[in-house]
């Protein structure tokens, strides 16, 4: 066959497609296989205990059998299926006695305010002795980490400081680090404030014999100097590469983004279009970095309007009205949850232990609705892959079967799914451990030739 095109032709053109295909796959590795928590819980550092997580779980029970003590009442609330009802409330409940919280973060930002340094001092010390006695009697949530300050003008040395002192205290006296701890930055506004924060933690883990990047970078995504820059490029993506490799997740600030966009405070919430915006352009510029990405919160609280008088008892109208506060709170945190789910984002915000059924109830309804469906499609997804590749055959669309099967090891790692249930989709629990579909197509092949 005569052609026109000759290997010294070719070979400058394919060393720098090469070279341009070598940059992209360092530039996007592809997502994370690592477990990514169902939502960040955020609480004050003033108050944070290393039993902080056993007590929420405990009040998130007691909470959700005083609001809706069976199936039915639970999901009539929220609008569940009457074949969901009873699974969905089951699961919620196993879950909140054995890990009611999979992400805490140790704020010193919204959650704490502003006080005198010695009081911020004390408490820095103060929360990272806790995480030590945390650490010792096994008590921390499977997540965890701290939220600074902003790194502005006025308040970087002070961030840094609580950086420094809570770090150092914890690796001091704890002698390693907590396992996926984290550290949160808030309203960033240009990559200094991300490159900062990355030198800072550089310093400290040489000096404290730590691990060269052992502590990771959460970014708080909350002004829209942080979705785009001035001349248009993606903020959120150069935020990212400013940490130097320490970016582990981005997570969504609805408020304060929606502040920045002038929304007025009654419109302020996790589904307004500003914040679907933000969050698909989140989306579209960290996909493939192996950052993952985290939604906002509900403002508002699943609380009573009416508490009895100490020694006193609630009227049976006030109960009632406690009740329909409370359901309707857990309604609209469900739906936000749901809608988050739908668009991507696993993981978000919780500010209230109340809050904690509706979050789980959300993922697990929302994991268990298309089980048997996703099962179906992945066990024959497998066995077509793995005959394609058996005789030869291209098969290109491993991206379609990593999806199925992130679909069950998001679902078993939080509880909505069981591990009888994820193998039903054809899978061995040692395939399942790979989290890679195609080292499953691998080791099939390497099966079948033996």
């Amino acid at each position: 066959m005569k052609t026109t095109l000759s290997p010294k032709t070719t070979s400058p053109i394919f060393r720098d497609l090469l070279k341009a295909n070598a940059a992209t796959a360092r530039l996007y590795p592809g997502d994370s296989s690592r477990r990514q928590p169902v939502h960040t819980v955020y609480g004050g550092a003033h108050l944070f205990k290393s039993d902080t997580t056993a007590k929420l779980g405990t009040l998130a029970l007691r909470a959700l059998h005083q609001y809706a003590p069976e199936p039915g009442v639970f999901a009539q609330a929220l609008g569940l299926p009457e074949r969901l009802a009873r699974p969905v409330y089951e699961r919620v409940v196993e879950k909140l006695k054995r890990e009611p919280v999979e992400d805490f973060r140790i704020d010193f930002e919204d959650g704490y305010g502003n006080r005198p340094d010695e009081e911020e001092d004390h408490h820095a010390v103060a929360a990272a002795e806790e995480v030590v006695k945390g650490l010792r009697h096994r008590a921390l949530p499977p997540f965890l980490g701290i939220r600074l300050k902003p790194f502005s003008s006025e308040l970087h040395a002070r961030s840094a400081r609580t950086l420094d002192l809570f770090v150092t205290s914890l690796v001091t006296k704890g002698k390693t680090l907590p396992a996926n701890f984290a550290v949160t930055v808030p309203k960033l506004a240009n990559a200094r404030h991300a490159a900062a924060v990355a030198r800072l933690l550089d310093v400290l883990e040489k000096r404290l014999r730590l691990a060269r990047r052992a502590i990771p970078i959460e970014l708080m995504i909350e002004t829209t100097q942080s979705i785009l820059t001035p001349d248009g490029r993606a903020a959120v993506l150069e935020l990212a590469r400013a940490c130097d490799g320490r970016c582990r997740g981005a997570h969504f600030g609805t408020y304060d983004y929606t502040a920045c966009c002038n929304v007025t405070a009654s419109q302020q919430r996790m589904d307004h279009p500003v914040c679907d915006f933000a969050k698909h352009f989140m989306q579209v510029s960290l996909a493939g970095t192996g950052v993952t990405i985290c939604d906002g919160a509900t403002n508002v609280m699943p609380v009573g309007p009416h508490r009895a008088a100490p020694g006193g008892s609630l009227t049976s109208e006030q109960v009632h009205e406690n009740v329909v506060a409370v359901q309707r709170a857990w309604k609209l945190h469900f739906d936000h949850v749901q809608h988050s789910l739908t668009h991507g984002y696993y993981q978000g915000w919780d500010l209230h232990p109340a809050q904690l059924p509706t979050r789980y109830a959300a993922v697990y309804s929302f994991f268990l609705d298309g089980l048997q469906a996703a099962s179906v499609r992945l066990r024959n997804f497998i066995e077509r892959a793995a005959q394609a590749t058996l005789v030869g055959d291209v098969f290109d669309d491993a991206a379609t079967g990593q999806g199925l099967l992130n679909y069950f090891l998001r679902g078993e790692s939080c509880g909505a799914i069981t591990e009888d249930e994820a193998r039903a989709a054809g899978l061995s629990r040692e395939e399942l451990e790979t989290r890679s579909f195609l080292k499953i197509l691998e080791g099939r092949r390497a099966k079948s030739r033996s």
